[in-house]
This record gives structure tokens, sequence and C-alpha cells, in this order.
């Protein structure tokens, strides 16, 4: 059977500040409809970067995975999570657990593995009063519009990501490995190019280095790909940063990230990364049964700031290995 669409059935509105929006009549089996248009929307994320579904009225944990299914087969278990999350079932997750009123900047989803998700997919279920849209940013516009001795020098050093875990803030060993087996553990940072330290007390802290800039699989097109601004002490609120330093110190602190040297990165720099993103920023607040599909390799994505109940699911599928993400070292025990 064919699931494919003829392309004047699923023409998009494409407004300069917003994601290309496909608004569609409410299916009675919206998981049914996903899998027999599968072939034309994901020709519209391709041709896009992103495409956000309007009309689909999916509003249980369970439809939005039985729609992520016929959307894009298997979907992906995550490791390596910076902050715990549910799990409603195999492959699909609540959005990330992060304070309402501080928004999640621009990112693309975990851009620190080896392993990454291509295609992410996010389904609506209970939209917030005010804000919370998950907006998104082209990172090959991205790329082009940042001064040329900041990209360069990202993409001759790469980025280093730092973290350590702890029992009190950002995801545990067991939330973001899968376990809590050190020697487990270990076997893992191991096979994805992690280096690793035990503490004293027991606790682990982690180096990652990483590519800021890859090339799209399919369409080769160069692309700002990392999470550098993201998971930068000074994205965080002022307040929260010196709490966090007060208490575990700047090498200490939960996860932080660096030039791929190991040297500090600048508040100018994550603020100029930050301002960039937000120029290239295409945002559409919640409709409640809303779908977004993105590309995770093409655009960025965040959260920003809300008010009121906001129910959000995820998903991750189509896991991509990326040439010029592997650092020249492996990762290794010290």
């Amino acid at each position: 059977m064919s699931f494919s669409s003829p392309a004047s059935l699923l023409e998009v509105e494409l407004e300069p500040d917003r994601p290309p929006v496909l608004h569609v009549d409410p299916p009675e089996d919206a998981p049914r409809w996903a899998a027999e248009h599968r072939e034309g929307l994901r020709a519209r994320v391709a041709e896009h970067g992103a495409l956000l579904i309007r009309g689909l009225g999916v509003r249980e944990p369970a439809s939005a995975g039985a729609v992520f299914a016929g959307l894009a087969g298997g979907l992906m278990t995550e490791r390596e999570a910076f902050a715990p999350r549910q799990r409603y079932s195999p492959g699909l997750y609540a959005s990330t657990t992060w304070p309402a009123n501080q928004p999640m900047c621009m990112h693309h989803e975990l851009s620190y593995a080896l392993e990454v998700p291509g295609l992410m997919l996010f389904a609506c279920l209970t939209a917030p009063a005010e804000g919370g849209a998950t907006a998104v940013a082209d990172a090959e516009r991205v790329l082009q519009a940042l001064p040329a001795a900041v990209a360069e020098r990202f993409e001759r050093e790469g980025w280093m990501l730092t973290r350590s875990y702890n029992d009190e803030i950002g995801a545990s060993l067991e939330e973001s490995f899968g376990t809590a087996d050190h020697a487990a553990v270990e076997r893992f940072c191991r096979a994805n190019a992690i280096e690793f330290t035990w503490q004293p007390d027991g606790s682990l802290h982690t180096r990652q280095r990483r590519g800021a800039v890859v090339r799209h699989p399919v369409s080769g097109r160069r692309c700002w790909f990392n999470q550098i601004a993201f998971l930068n002490q000074w994205t965080l609120a002022p307040e929260v940063r010196e709490y966090l330093v007060d208490v575990y110190g700047e090498d200490g602190l939960p996860f932080n990230t660096r030039y791929g040297d190991g040297s500090p990165i600048g508040e100018d720099v994550v603020q100029l990364l930050n301002a960039t993103y937000e120029e290239h920023t295409r945002r559409e607040p919640w409709q409640a049964g809303d779908v977004l599909l993105v590309d995770n390799i093409r655009t960025a994505h965040s959260r920003e700031a809300f008010t009121g109940e906001r129910q959000v699911v995820v998903a991750m599928a189509e896991p991509q290995r990326l040439p010029e993400s592997r650092p020249a070292g492996e990762g290794s025990r010290r």
C-alpha cells in the first residue's frame, strides 16, 4: 500500500516570522492519516526544515505516540539527557523539566552525542495560557550570520561540554546513562568518546569534545549544530548561575560549555550567539492538538517561557552519526 499523497493536498502557509503551517481538517483517525501522508509531510520538512501541522487534534500521549510512529517509524531511546523527563512509553517523553519562567534557548537536541536524532517530533496536548512556543531557527542561516572569526574558531576547535553529576540538580546517572552501575557507565563513556573522572565523593565528572559545524547528511548544507549557548553558564538566569557557582564552583557546575581547547567562553560570545539565534527565530503559539516536525540538524529549536499549564510530548527518530561531530581523540578514564 502506498502512503504517498499529492503535493496539492499539503500546501503550507509560509510567513517570514512563523514556521511553515499546514492546516488540516480533523481526521477520524489521526495516526492513520499521518501514515498515509507520511511521504508528503516528510518532503515538506526536508524542504523547509520544520513543519507545524494544525488540526490533528492529538490530545493524549498514546495518540501522539501513534502519530509519531506513523510519521517516523521507530523512535529513539534518549541517552545522555541533561535534565530529567517523564517517559510515557518507549521513545515517547514529556518535554524536559525546566522552570516555566525561564526560556530554553535555541539548540539542537543531543548535539553533544555521537548518535543524534535527525528528526524531532512534538505534540501539544495542552496549550499554555501565554508563551511557551517551541520556536525554530535555520542553522544554515545562523552560521552565515555569525561573525567569521567566531564561527571559524568553533569550526576549527569544536566545543567541549563538561558535566558534573550529583543527586541534587540535573539528570542522575540512571536518567542520563540508563544505569547507575559504574562499570556500565564507564563502558558507555569509552564507546562514546567521553572523558570521565570519578570524584572522591563518588560523583562523576565528564568532558566531551564535539564539532560545532556539520554538513547535513542529505543536502550537504553547512549547519551551526551544537548546544554551546544553551548549556553555557552565561545563559542561565543570573540568580541561578550565582547560586550554582556558590554551591558547586565553576568547575563543578551540572553542565557548562567551553571552546574545544578547554578555554572558557566569554559572556559576550554567548550573548552574541543567542542574539544571532533571536534574529533568525520563527515562532507560532501552540494550539492544543498541534504536531511539530523539526529537522534536528538543519533547524534549532527552543522553548519560550510560559504561564499556565503546558503539556508537550516529544520523540526523537532517525539516528545519525555525523562525521564532523566526532573529535580527534577518544574518551578515556582519567
